[in-house]
């Protein structure tokens, strides 16, 4: 949210509070108090202390939040532990953030969404049970019944579709968009199964601890468990026959999804680059038996010599688990100083902009105070004048 909108949301809400009030609706509504505040439902916002912006709607919703500001519960249960310094979370469905105490900028939208989160926060759960067991990981989102359901403090996962990333624990930056893709990514808690994407249902559904995968395609890669750096494209490829858990190889649409594959394959970009052949350009060679490419020298009267020297190329290692950010990344051109002075500002003006609402409140009472005088002072003169009033005559006609 712009931080000049962010600067208008306290203002806004003191002037409704200071609308005069005409035409309500009859009867009034109830769950009205102070600070912002709206608490519907046995023990709703029970605790409630100097927090505002509150909602509490359900049995026991908000229940301990004390000091903490603009959460939203609404469900039996919801952000019932929730308390001072967790701030800005949203949960609607029952038992939603249940047990959420610190954690803040959440939204849990299902029931039991992110029923054990503690600490964790900037998290995104929409779906029954999805981000179910996160208890301080981060900077989740998760959309569908169960999606990244035992995610306990891994970081930066998005899944998409029911129980995508099931299993997924403590790993990190992989993204699953399929029903049940990635689901048992991480299950043997080796916490290695790191920067995968898989797209598709069921794709990538058996790996376990496999890094750096590209998967794109219904089923595909489920010869994977613990192979690493691989790219396939096309529904099903790695799914037939016994395809090895294989490392840095590239499948598109090949025989490997039913022994057949594809019947003709076309590609840009090839046909405006001659390269005569020499040096170090071979001859494209495909094996017709499993689709697999390689290359070869044509030694010829037009082109005598022999294979050339293979570039030395090293095997990549797999990248190391990725570490929790500590602080903000650094941008360029001091982007970052900007926006530290920027959010200190805005820091500042929120001073202000409660100091002004206290200002007021005091004003209102003052002048509360004063309207109570007033009254109390023409009730006292209308009785004093109510006395002073001569008696009836009473005038008795005679016979």
């Amino acid at each position: 949210m712009k931080p000049q909108k962010l600067i208008l949301i306290p203002i806004v809400m003191v002037c409704f509070g200071l609308l005069p009030q005409m035409q309500a609706v009859s009867p009034a509504p109830d769950g009205c108090y102070p600070g912002f505040t709206t608490a519907e439902g046995c023990n709703a916002l029970h605790q409630l202390g100097a927090g505002a912006g509150n909602t509490g709607v359900g049995w026991y919703s908000l229940f301990l939040v004390g000091d903490a500001n603009y959460n939203t519960g609404v469900g039996a249960g919801a952000l019932a532990l929730t308390t001072t310094g967790a701030d800005s979370n949203t949960a609607v469905g029952a038992a939603a953030l249940l047990l959420n105490t610190s954690g803040t900028n959440n939204t849990a939208i299902g029931t039991d969404a992110m029923v054990y989160n503690d600490t964790g926060f900037e998290n995104t759960a929409v779906g029954g049970f999805a981000l179910y067991n996160n208890v301080d990981g981060f900077f989740n989102d998760a959309v569908g019944r169960s999606a990244l359901d035992n995610n306990t403090d891994g970081f930066s996962n998005n899944a998409f579709g029911e129980s995508a990333l099931f299993f997924n624990s403590s790993t990190a930056e992989n993204t699953a968009i399929g029903d049940v893709a990635l689901a048992f990514n991480d299950f043997s808690l080796g916490g290695t199964a790191n920067f995968n994407t898989a797209v598709g249902a069921e794709a990538m559904f058996n790996n376990d601890g496999g890094a750096q995968n590209t998967v794109v395609g219904a089923g595909a890669g489920l010869n994977l468990v613990f192979g690493s750096s691989n790219t396939y494209l096309g529904q099903f490829v790695g799914n037939n026959g016994p395809i090895p858990d294989e490392d840095l190889t590239i499948r598109i649409a090949d025989f490997s999804i039913d022994g057949f594959g594809s019947a003709e394959a076309y590609m840009g970009g090839i046909w405006n680059n001659f390269q005569p052949r020499g040096g170090s350009v071979v001859v494209v060679t495909l094996d017709l038996a499993d689709d697999h490419l390689g290359w070869d020298v044509v030694v010829s009267p037009d082109q005598p010599g022999s294979a050339p020297s293979v570039p030395s190329r090293s095997a990549p290692g797999r990248r190391s688990a990725p570490g929790a950010p500590a602080q903000r990344p650094s941008l360029n051109n001091g982007k970052v100083g900007k926006v530290d002075k920027l959010e200190a500002t805005v820091a500042q003006q929120q001073k202000q902009i409660e100091t002004l609402i206290a200002q007021l409140r005091e004003q209102a009472e003052t002048f509360t105070a004063q309207l109570k005088e007033q009254a109390a002072q023409i009730q006292k003169v209308s009785a004093q004048l109510e006395m002073g009033k001569p008696a009836t005559k009473v005038v008795v006609n005679q016979p």
